[in-house]
């Protein structure tokens, strides 16, 4: 029989957090998600969003003369227990692991252990659970009866909540991106029927238009269409980041997540202040969670184990401008 992994690793407490979590839930692939995210914060975990004070200025007089206190908006973000398994042949865990570190000087392949075993294990499991979450927070329902419903997601929760009143999220019709050029009209679109509120964020600089990749695309033809030699260059090397009038366009790369449930609409756009979303991750408060990797004998597998708690949701609907196509035929 060829290589096993057999040593079993368990994460609770602070390694739980430092080994384990905290890396999931930061870093510059946590940031250019576009969203939130929140780690271990106190339970109930709140959004929460304080409207700075503007007339703070007085003319000198003896005595307290303050102000009111500032206005605070907060939202509880319902977390969920949710549990991740995994389990593979222990040939084939065992090559998945190798390929991770055998490009190193310092692998002996005759003794595959210590440090360098552990962090390609922590890793291997580490991006399957964090891709999870990240497409659950999308497209996650929990009346769905089979596939990502462990919670629901901001694709769920904007079409609940879009409406015509004034804390509404606000809605502009998706045209089709067959089109060329229809994105950078969306865009206009959504612009323009965003409230002042939120176009006075963009000097801020947390606006940000959360896209699926047929607008992504889209919008990136109609960039590439001109005969400037800037373009001309853009068309040989490529874009590196999408913009609109200086708001970041990012893909946020759920296109298979949508087309695999099949129950929601496959085209998005969202503008919105990045701050306004948030996914929230807890192991803190939930008894029991843990991350656990052993190998069953029995089975020859290698198990991969993680319990914790997770959820998302955005704080102020009206500061959501959301398009969407219809729900596609069965």
């Amino acid at each position: 029989m060829g290589k096993i992994i057999a040593n079993p690793k368990n994460y609770t407490g602070n390694e739980l957090e430092t080994v384990f979590f905290r890396p999931l839930v930061s870093g510059p692939d946590a940031l250019e998600l576009g969203i939130r995210m929140m780690y271990n914060m106190p339970v109930p975990t709140t959004l929460n969003f304080w409207k700075r004070g503007t007339d703070l200025l007085q003319k000198y007089s003896a005595g307290w003369n303050g102000s009111a206190a500032s206005d605070k908006y907060q939202k509880i973000i319902e977390l969920h227990k949710v549990k991740a398994e995994m389990g593979y042949a222990a040939e084939d865990y065992f090559s998945m692991v190798y390929e991770r570190i055998v490009g190193r000087p310092d692998v002996n392949l005759g003794d595959l252990s210590g440090t360098e075993l552990e962090e390609a294990e922590t890793a291997l499991f580490r991006e399957a659970i964090a891709e999870s979450v990240r497409a659950t927070m999308w497209v996650g329902d929990t009346e769905r009866a089979s596939g990502f419903n462990t919670f629901d997601g901001f694709f769920k929760r904007l079409i609940d909540d879009t409406g015509a009143a004034a804390d509404d999220v606000k809605k502009v019709e998706m045209t089709s991106m067959a089109t060329a050029g229809n994105a950078e009209k969306l865009f206009q679109a959504m612009y323009a029927a965003a409230p002042a509120s939120l176009r006075g964020m963009k000097a801020d600089g947390h606006l940000v238009l959360l896209v699926t990749r047929d607008v992504a695309e889209n919008y990136e033809e109609s960039l590439l269409s001109g005969s400037l030699d800037s373009v001309r260059a853009a068309r040989i090397n490529g874009i590196d980041r999408l913009s609109f009038r200086g708001i970041p366009v990012v893909d946020i790369q759920a296109d298979a997540y949508l087309t695999a449930v099949g129950d929601l609409p496959e085209s998005w756009a969202i503008l919105t202040d990045s701050r306004n979303l948030a996914v929230a991750v807890n192991t803190s408060d939930f008894p029991g969670s843990e991350v656990s990797m052993w190998y069953n004998p029995d089975q020859m597998e290698n198990r991969q184990r993680a319990t914790f708690m997770a959820g998302c949701d955005y704080l102020l609907p009206e500061l959501i401008v959301v398009s969407y196509s219809a729900v596609p035929e069965p």
